[in-house]
């Protein structure tokens, strides 16, 4: 697959939110994130830059209510966008994992473009919020990414003590993790597969 075609454009719109996704693969981990939530901005960064994706993101909420619907519809756009980008997942690398420390926490994220949603998450955090986001979305977040991208994503907080530090970890091996699943393998031109598809 051409990396000038691994690219998307995603609009989700809905009574609670609107958000605007545009992604490319094959990028230099540049960024423009703004959704409300600067934690959360924070988190996509580090993905981004992290997984060498360019990434423009933008999203407008009800955060007056709270910010569930923001980060639920922002997972799900850029899920949507990565699974478009990919296109038939012709001669990707398809499986990628890392690990990311962040100080005193460790990270591990596994990565399978297989086209079969599964998520695992593991994750331990000890305040109720980071920043203005609940420490339990974080989780919601990963889970829904997964669903929308259609890969099977594991992901584990392995030990650490600062849940700011814990999440960003998971956030850069992802972004890692993802970089090395997506990346095109010169050998292959076919769907990596025995089925022919993912």
């Amino acid at each position: 697959m051409d990396e000038e075609q691994r690219k998307a454009q995603v609009m989700r719109k809905t009574k609670e939110t609107a958000v605007e996704v545009t992604l490319a693969l094959d990028g230099q981990g540049r960024y423009q994130v703004q959704t409300g939530l600067g934690f959360l901005d924070h988190m996509l960064a580090q993905l981004a830059m992290h997984g060498l994706l360019d990434l423009e993101l933008r999203a407008r909420g009800d955060l007056e209510v709270d910010e569930h619907h923001t980060v639920e519809d922002v997972a799900i756009a850029l899920g949507q966008a990565l699974d478009q980008a990919l296109g038939e997942r012709q001669g990707i690398v398809r499986m990628g994992h890392a690990y990311a420390p962040m100080d005193e926490a460790l990270a591990r994220v596994v990565v399978d473009l297989s086209g079969r949603p599964y998520a695992v998450v593991e994750a331990a955090f000890a305040a109720p919020r980071l920043g203005a986001v609940d420490s339990d979305l974080i989780i919601h977040f990963l889970e829904t990414l997964a669903m929308h991208a259609r890969m099977s994503l594991h992901a584990q907080v392995l030990y650490g003590r600062n849940d700011h530090h814990k999440a960003e970890a998971l956030f850069k091996a992802l972004g890692r993790a993802l970089e090395a699943a997506t990346r095109l393998d010169p050998r292959r031109e076919a769907v990596p597969s025995t089925k022919g598809v993912l």
